[in-house]
Parts: C-alpha cells; sequence; structure tokens
C-alpha cells in the first residue's frame, strides 16, 4: 500500500481556511488531520465542534481526529456526528481502553490509539487485534513545529513486528516533526500515515509538498 500523508489543519491559516480546506482537496493528501486539545491532557488550546461542522461541510476526504483530551470517551458519539471517520485516542488519557475503542467502533468510526513519546508499543498488545490503526507520537503533543524525536523508528519497527503476527492490516500513523529529510526512513521502518503540519503549510507551495512527501521515494528525494 501506498503511504497516505494526512495535513494538519492546525497549521493552516485560520483566516482563509476554506482556501487551505480547498488545497488539501484538491491536492495528492489522503485525509485531514484535526487535533482536538483541551488545555489539560496537553498544554495547549485548539478548536472543537464549530470548525469540526465547518471541515465537514467542505471537505472532501476523510476527517483524522485526535483527540489529545481528558474524558475522551464522553466525546466519541458527538465527534462521529460531526463527521469523524477516524477517532484517535490516547492510551494515556484512558482508563478503560478497550471500552473506548468499542463505543468508537459502535460510533461507525476506525479506532486509532495514540502513543506519547515516553509510552511503549508493547503496553498495546493486547489490545492491538482490535484496532484499525495506531498513532506514534514522535514530539511532546501539544504544539507544532517542534523537532523529531529519533527513537520514533525504533518504536515503528517495534509496532510492526508486533502486529505482524496479531494485526497486519494495522495501519502505524506518525505524528510530529515529519518531513521530506526523515519521511523515506520512517516508511522504510514500517509507517504507514503521515501527519504532517508545518512541513507541508510553511512551504511556499504546501500542495507541491504533499505531492512530495506523498511520492518520498528514492528518485524524488534525488530531485529536491
Amino acid at each position: 500500500m501506498k503511504h497516505l500523508v494526512a495535513p494538519s489543519i492546525l497549521s493552516a491559516d485560520f483566516g482563509n481556511l476554506q482556501r487551505d480546506i480547498e488545497m488539501i482537496n484538491n491536492s495528492e493528501a489522503d485525509w485531514f488531520h484535526v487535533d482536538i486539545m483541551d488545555g489539560v491532557f496537553v498544554p495547549n488550546i485548539s478548536f472543537g465542534f464549530p470548525v469540526m461542522e465547518t471541515l465537514t461541510q467542505h471537505a472532501k476526504k476523510p476527517l483524522d481526529v485526535h483527540l489529545m483530551i481528558v474524558h475522551p470517551e464522553h466525546y466519541i458519539e458527538r465527534f462521529a456526528e460531526a463527521g469523524a471517520a477516524i477517532i484517535t485516542v490516547h492510551y494515556e488519557a484512558c482508563t478503560h481502553l478497550h471500552r473506548i475503542i468499542q463505543s468508537i467502533h459502535n460510533a461507525g468510526c476506525k479506532a486509532c490509539v495514540a502513543l506519547n513519546p515516553h509510552t511503549s508499543v508493547s503496553l498495546l498488545k493486547d489490545i492491538l487485534v482490535d484496532l484499525d490503526m495506531v498513532l506514534i507520537m514522535s514530539v511532546n503533543p501539544g504544539f507544532g513545529g517542534q523537532k523529531f524525536i529519533p527513537n520514533t523508528l525504533n518504536k515503528v519497527r517495534a509496532l510492526k513486528g508486533i502486529a505482524s503476527s496479531n494485526n497486519p492490516n494495522l495501519l502505524i500513523e506518525v505524528d510530529g516533526g515529519v518531513g521530506i529529510h526523515n519521511i523515506q526512513e520512517l516508511v522504510t521502518a514500517g509507517a504507514d500515515v503521515f501527519v504532517a503540519g508545518n512541513a507541508i503549510f510553511a512551504a511556499s507551495s504546501p500542495s507541491e509538498m504533499i505531492s512530495s512527501l506523498k511520492n518520498a521515494d528514492t528518485e524524488v528525494l534525488k530531485s529536491i
């Protein structure tokens, strides 16, 4: 499977949000990545249902909704109703993780669990069979523009090995510090989906950067 690219709408220009949504619609991107932050689980606040409703109205690609919040179980159905195709909850925020995964599936969405940089992938072994995707945070969550944590590569390899025996169709997503400089190494390690914010929206041509990330193979890298 060709790897997927999910631009993070958090890095978009909110004064021209519809313009940036249309840019993603018309690009080679696969999903919209939507970061929901509550200022409690992470030290930042982003946006909620009004922006989700705008995205749902205009986005023509699936919404990959990343809940960086405490008590995500209270909001699963609401985000599903607001248009989420994939809902990600953090392992660190969930006391009853299996129940929440069931709730996400019952709401008609794909279920993903995110791991902070300090959290071992081995902790998901008993629940991996129930997941559609795992999101490995390659920076500490909360703010864009952070430097990629190199140990992420080891975590991707380890997760790929664990999944090979009990959930070979599992998608592995990486979020944080992803760019043209490291995406090929992450693909080789076993990652399938890449969230990129600053790398895309700070580029002189965001749509061309999306194309470069989507087609990041040896020939593309040589030409940049």
